[in-house]
């Protein structure tokens, strides 16, 4: 507990620092050799979801003509999307 009297008294026996955190600056883009990673993951279903997936593709193209078939094979409508990227990270100037 502080004593009232001595409130803007430096506390005795205990040392004191000051750290000063610095940035550091990184531009991400992505990689443009490497090709994206889509997949889907049906999740339709009243008691539990469907669980079929679409697998890796690499074209939205791609992904939506599995979902679309998907679709008009069983009559499910919801689907969660991943997309991966690889990035490419550009490392600037600490600050």
């Amino acid at each position: 507990m502080s004593d009232a009297t001595n409130a803007g008294a430096p506390a005795r026996g205990i040392a004191r620092s000051r750290y000063r955190f610095r940035e550091y600056h990184v531009t991400m883009a992505p990689d443009p050799l490497a090709l994206p990673a889509l997949t889907a993951v049906c999740v339709t279903g009243e008691e539990r979801s469907s669980g079929a997936t679409s697998g890796t593709m690499h074209t939205p193209d791609e992904l939506t003509r599995w979902i679309a078939g998907h679709c008009a094979q069983t009559g499910h409508q919801d689907y969660e999307q991943t997309v991966r990227a690889v990035l490419r990270a550009e490392p600037g100037a600490w600050q």
